[in-house]
C-alpha cells in the first residue's frame, strides 16, 4: 500500500515531520512568508525565518503558532501543506494516517482547530497526544512501568511539566515561560537597561550563544546591533554575560515555582522515583546554558538533558506510530 504514516511535532518555534520507515524528514522554523495582495507563499521555513522583521510591506512574515497552538488556522494550513509537499506526502496514492503532538491543558476548540487542520491535509486518520508524553517516549524513558519519570518540555511557546507513570501523565503544568518568552525578556531588558532596540533574530542569538543564566561570567562580553531608542540611530552596545542572567531572571523564578508546584502534586512514592532518577530536559530551551546547574540548586533533584531535545517528541511520534493499534484505542 502507498501509504506513509506521519508523526508531526507542531510547535510554535519549529514543525518537526517524522515518515514511518524514513525517520525525521523535516525541521523547520515555524514561519511562513506570504504576499498580502495575491496571498501567495513567498517562503516557509528556515528562508521565511530570515525575513522576520526584514520584509516589505506587502510581504508579511509571520508564526502561524502560538504558545504551542494555532493562532491563524489558514496559514497554519497552508504552511504545513507545502511542508507535505516538500517532502512528497502529498503525491501518495493513499492518504495517510497522522499523529499530532500538542501541549497539555489545550481546549477541545483548539484540539478541534489542529485535528482539522490535518485532516484538510489529506489525512485518513488523526491521532492528538500530549508533548511531555511523547517528549518521554522520544527520550528513551519507559513510561510503562510503574515508576516515576518526570519531564520538563521547553519548546518556542510553553513549557510542558509532567509525572508519568503507567502510561499516563499523573499530574502536569504547562506555563506559556518558554523560549519565546525568553527572547522577549532579553528584547525588554537591552530596551529598559540600555535603551537599544532590537529585533527578535538578535534576541535568539544573544539567547542561544551567549546567555547563561547560572554562573555568568561578568568579563564576558557581546556586541549587540540595533537602534538607539533615543536618537533613533543604529547603534551598539557590549552586553555583559552577568546581565543575560538578570534578563531572565523572573521567567527562570516563575520556571522553578512551576515545577515545584508539580513536585508537590506528585504522591511520595512517585516523588521517591523521581529523586533517583530525577528529571529530564526535552525541547530547545533545555539547551539553555547553566540551566541543569540552576535547577539542581533550587530545586535539590538531578537534572539531565535528553540526548537530543529538540528533536525528541518527533523521535517520540517515530516510536508511537509502530504501535499504532494502541493509538486506535485512544482515539477520542
Amino acid at each position: 500500500m502507498l501509504s506513509k504514516d506521519i508523526g508531526i511535532d507542531l510547535g510554535t518555534a519549529n514543525v518537526l515531520i517524522f515518515v514511518k520507515g524514513k525517520g525525521i524528514v523535516l525541521n523547520e522554523p515555524s514561519v511562513i512568508a506570504v504576499d498580502k495582495k495575491s496571498k501567495k507563499v513567498v517562503a516557509i521555513g528556515q528562508e521565511a525565518k530570515t525575513m522576520l522583521g526584514r520584509t516589505p510591506e506587502n510581504i508579511q512574515a509571520v508564526k502561524p503558532m502560538k504558545d504551542g497552538v494555532i493562532a491563524d488556522f489558514e496559514l497554519t494550513e497552508i504552511m504545513l501543506n507545502e511542508f507535505l509537499t516538500k517532502i512528497k506526502v502529498k503525491k501518495l496514492f493513499v492518504k495517510p494516517r497522522i499523529l499530532i503532538c500538542c501541549p497539555t491543558n489545550i481546549t477541545p476548540v483548539e484540539k478541534n482547530a489542529i485535528r482539522e487542520a490535518a485532516s484538510q491535509m489529506g489525512a485518513r486518520s488523526v491521532y492528538i497526544e500530549e508533548e511531555p508524553k511523547v517528549a518521554a517516549i522520544g527520550a528513551g524513558l519507559d513510561i510503562s512501568s510503574p515508576t516515576a519519570s518526570m519531564v520538563v518540555d521547553i519548546g518556542g511557546g510553553t513549557c510542558d511539566i509532567a509525572v508519568l507513570s503507567m502510561n499516563e501523565i499523573v499530574t502536569s503544568k504547562q506555563i506559556k515561560i518558554a523560549g519565546n518568552h525568553f527572547n522577549d525578556d532579553i528584547i525588554k531588558y537591552i530596551r529598559e537597561k540600555n535603551k537599544l532596540v532590537i529585533g527578535e533574530l538578535t534576541a535568539e542569538d544573544i539567547k542561544v550563544n551567549f546567555t547563561n543564566v547560572f554562573d555568568p561570567v561578568k568579563s564576558e562580553t557581546m556586541t549587540v546591533k540595533g537602534r538607539n531608542l533615543v536618537t533613533g540611530l543604529p547603534d551598539k552596545i557590549e552586553l555583559h554575560q552577568d546581565q543575560t542572567r538578570d534578563a531572565l531572571k523572573d521567567s527562570m523564578s516563575r520556571l522553578i515555582k512551576s515545577i515545584s508546584l508539580v513536585l508537590e502534586d506528585t504522591p511520595p512514592e512517585l516523588s521517591a522515583d523521581i529523586v533517583e532518577k530525577g528529571i529530564v530536559l526535552t525541547g530547545g530551551g533545555a539547551n539553555l546554558k547553566g540551566l541543569v546547574e540552576l535547577l539542581e540548586s533550587k530545586l535539590k533533584v538531578p537534572v539531565l538533558i535528553a540526548e537530543s531535545p529538540l528533536t525528541c517528541v518527533c523521535e517520540g511520534c517515530g516510536k508511537l506510530l509502530d504501535d499504532i493499534k494502541s493509538l486506535e484505542k485512544e482515539k477520542d
